[in-house]
């Protein structure tokens, strides 16, 4: 079998040293054929550089790495060879203004000087057009412009306080007067091709204003699958794998493919209903043929966590939050909005677009989990609840409500004084929300019904657990209530035994004070 390429960004070794290379080629020919300047945003770890690094070869005419894909087809492509410049921000310094300006120089020298060629002029943005300029005059062909990262100066200081914003604003000035280098008359005239990429595109507005004729294929329905692997790449590509994982585990294959969706499948970018799985945790789980939360383990979003909890927000709405299209575009440096954030670097994506409103959600079980988690633990709860937080699933699946409820009660002990003291009643909600979440359960909160919403809906294999929280009144309370609004009717007959739990919470005990359950025929 071809090797699994985990953590390989390169098109030349994927090629020339027996890697899986999922064919993405069509769509590039279509991107090519179809404009010049292009914009594209998606999470981290999620094909970017590997499609920087293929159109670079791509266009240096190398046909030899291409053979045997889409594009190789007789009279699909010219294999001309272009002059590529390329800049990877992950490979440039960016912790102050200063190094930013004086590392993106050097990268430049570096370019200059791989094809004989020294800059002369004094400043960085007409370095960067001498460049562009001298490479397409010595080539005789027009240059081809690839950035990888472009935000990487930006989103590296966010949640880092005032310092790092200052930060972040004066790269973004700097960044603003580089990428302007793209749209003067002379570079324009000189340049074949031009693609950045990034995680986000907020700052879109300010870094961009002088580029303003980049075509934003971020969310464009023709592109949705550009990066990310689809259902049939996955089966047509990586089917030895997929068996082997079968067999090693000892499951049937179609049990491997749920579960794989399950975990990795989710991600929507544009309003044509086109899923992608998260390539990285895919290639993880058949190299080490178990399913953990691999692509969250490469960066914990602290600054996200931070924003979540400097605005108080209320997490248990992130699942099924409305917004409409402008929240896709509108944001910057100085308005960070955790809604466009959260979609953006991937923790949230589309479930469903009706009437021009846009439904996000969590898009698998990798990102809930994990980032439930993050956000549990980020109230600085002991360590050791975790395995109480690990095991309530399978309370609830057994039906054990009292080792369910002691489990609950020691996370709510283990919680300092001194946090919980600031809280108010919702938080109560929230942690119970992020408890179950965290521990890998399907939890829903605020469930819209044709008469009101469930504070909490948890699915299980074969139970179902519709669940209404008081404070400072009675769990028989909110029996009352879940019978007196009706919730129970839209589930039954689902084949699920049903159980209503009513909870009260006690301000003054800082805890679950009762609890009561009653199941429905």
């Amino acid at each position: 079998m071809k090797k699994l390429p985990v953590g390989i960004q390169s098109f030349e070794v994927m090629r020339t040293q027996d890697y899986v290379y999922v064919d993405k080629t069509q769509w590039i020919h279509q991107l090519v054929a179809e404009g010049m300047y292009y914009f594209l945003a998606r999470p981290r770890r999620f094909g970017k550089s590997l499609l920087v690094s293929t159109l670079r070869c791509l266009f240096e005419g190398r046909r030899d790495l291409f053979e045997g894909l889409w594009i190789a087809e007789e009279g699909r492509w010219d294999w001309q060879s272009y002059p590529v410049v390329v800049l990877d921000f992950n490979q440039i310094a960016l912790d102050t203004p200063e190094h930013l300006e004086a590392d993106l120089n050097r990268a430049l020298e570096i370019q200059a000087q791989q094809v004989g060629l020294v800059l002369e002029n004094p400043t960085l943005v007409s370095r960067f057009t001498e460049l562009l300029l001298a490479r397409s005059r010595q080539a005789r062909q027009p240059v081809v412009v690839l950035m990888d990262e472009y935000d990487k100066p930006l989103i590296d200081h966010l949640g880092r306080g005032a310092a790092g914003l200052a930060t972040a604003r004066a790269n973004r000035d700097i960044l603003h007067s580089f990428f302007g280098v793209l749209k003067g008359a002379d570079v324009a005239a000189a340049t074949r091709f031009v693609l950045l990429t990034g995680v986000s595109r907020f700052s879109r507005v300010s870094v961009f204003f002088a580029l303003n004729n980049l075509h934003d294929i971020s969310s464009s329905t023709r592109y949705a699958a550009l990066l990310g692997y689809t259902q049939q790449e996955l089966e047509a590509f990586f089917a030895p794998y997929l068996a082997r994982f079968a067999a090693e585990s000892a499951r049937p294959l179609d049990e491997i493919m749920t579960l794989l969706a399950h975990y990795y499948n989710g991600y929507r970018f544009s309003t044509k209903d086109a899923r992608v799985y998260n390539p990285y945790s895919v290639l993880s789980a058949l190299s080490e043929m178990e399913f953990n939360n691999y692509w969250f383990e490469t960066g914990t979003p602290v600054f996200l966590v931070n924003l979540l909890k400097e605005k108080r927000y209320a997490l248990p709405t992130l699942e099924g939050l409305q917004v409409d299209q402008a929240m896709f575009s509108a944001f910057d440096l100085d308005r960070l909005t955790p809604e466009a954030l959260l979609f953006q670097t991937g923790y949230l994506t589309i479930a469903q677009v009706q009437d021009g409103i846009y439904t996000l959600n969590y898009p698998n079980q990798e990102v809930k989990t994990s980032f439930t988690r993050s956000l549990l633990f980020a109230d600085e709860l002991a360590p050791e609840v975790s395995s109480h937080i690990l095991r309530l699933p399978g309370y609830l699946q057994t039906g054990n409500l009292e080792a369910f409820f002691t489990a609950v009660k020691g996370v709510f002990a283990s919680i300092p004084y001194d946090i919980q003291a600031r809280r108010d009643e919702a938080y109560y909600h929230t942690l119970f929300y992020l408890m179950l979440s965290a521990s890998g359960g399907q939890a829903r909160s605020s469930v819209l019904t044709a008469r009101g919403r469930i504070d909490m809906l948890i699915t299980l294999p074969d139970r179902l657990y519709i669940i209404e929280f008081k404070c400072n009144q009675s769990a028989d309370a909110a029996l009352r209530q879940i019978h007196a609004q009706g919730y129970i009717e839209p589930y039954i007959g689902f084949g699920k035994s049903i159980t209503l739990l009513g909870i009260n919470f006690s301000a003054d005990l800082r805890n679950v004070d009762e609890w009561a359950a009653e199941s429905v025929a």
